[in-house]
Formats: C-alpha cells, structure tokens, sequence
C-alpha cells in the first residue's frame, strides 16, 4: 500500500483537485461540528481536497501511509497537522476529536483489522462526534496491477458488503445515520455517516 500510494499520488489527485463527491458530505460535518474542533482525517493522502478544506474552520490532522502523500499534504495544506503512520496502530486519548473523516481507505485493510479500527474511533471521537466513511458495498479482496496506469503501482483493496459495515458499525457502538450507494465503474462504495451519543 505505501509503495503503491507513493507511485500513484499525483495520478490519483492533483494539486487543484476540486471537493467533488466531498463537497455534500463536508457541508454537513461543517453543519454538525463547531469550529475549531479537532478533526481527524484517516488516509489523508496528499491533503486534497478534505484536510485542504476542513483546516480553514477546524485543527486537522491527517494521518497517511505513504510519505509521498504525506510530503504533498505538508505543502499543500499547512495549517493542518500530517503524520505518517499505519491507521491501526495509532493511539489517541479518548474523547480526542470532534469529527473523524476515512475516506477510500478503510477499505485497503485487512478485513479482519477493520471492525478493531472502528471501536477504536468510537472511543476516539467526543460524545455528539461525527464519523464519515466509505466503505465497500460487496465483499471483494484483491490486487490491481499498475492502477491508474502507473508502472509499479500495485493497488490491494478488501471490501466487506454493506451489510456487515452496517453490523460492524453497531458493533463499535456508533450510530449509523445515513447509507448511501456511490456508483464507481461496474460496482461502487458505501458511504456511511455516523455519531457517537
């Protein structure tokens, strides 16, 4: 995964990308969540356009994989906080942010590390704290080569179907409030938007 986000980084994204399909679903973190809180960006990536528009209203940090990714984020979004790191491993005291965004990247681990890392956000998020991801619609686990036509940028992904993030979700003690089918090529994501009572 890191190797491959550090060969593909600037196929993926570009500098100027706009906020797209994260346009709808940062309005309504926005809505939700006073200014200034903390907000946590799971698979940050190069900080566009999701760090790049929340650290104008919140303290950001973004956490990321790949150093290519976290190099860009450092440039392109100043104000926010980058640290290069395995999602799964991080630790956060409890309570620590008012939001927590995951988007196109839970779905890169495995499986059976997915539901720990949702406990943890429960925990990591404030009482009244928003959670907002995507996540797979159907099971699938497997490696493209050369993704996005770069040489070498091998890409793995590991989807659970939409019914299990649904369980999982309650499993870690969060709320789902909305589930939204988003169409990609012959299949598509979830995006999932929860909180924490």
């Amino acid at each position: 995964m890191r190797r491959g986000y550090d060969l593909v980084s600037r196929a993926y994204r570009a500098d100027d990308a706009d906020d797209g399909m994260y346009a709808d679903w940062l309005d309504v973190l926005e809505k939700r969540i006073e200014p200034g809180s903390s907000v946590l960006d799971l698979g940050c990536g190069c900080g566009v356009p999701v760090a790049r528009r929340l650290a104008r209203r919140y303290a950001v940090t973004g956490i990321d994989l790949s150093s290519v990714q976290i190099t860009r984020a450092r440039e392109l979004v100043p104000r926010a906080t980058f640290v290069r790191g395995d999602m799964t491993t991080m630790r956060f005291p409890d309570g620590s942010f008012g939001a927590i965004t995951c988007f196109f990247a839970l779905i890169h681990l495995p499986l059976e590390e997915q539901p720990t890392l949702l406990k943890n956000i429960r925990r990591w998020l404030r009482p009244g704290g928003l959670f907002m991801a995507t996540v797979g619609h159907r099971a699938w686990t497997g490696l493209e080569k050369d993704w996005l036509g770069v040489n070498g940028g091998d890409m793995w992904w590991s989807h659970a179907d939409a019914e299990t993030y649904r369980r999982w979700v309650a499993d870690a003690g969060l709320r789902l409030e909305l589930e939204t089918f988003i169409p990609e090529g012959t299949g598509g994501h979830t995006f999932v938007r929860a909180a924490r009572d």
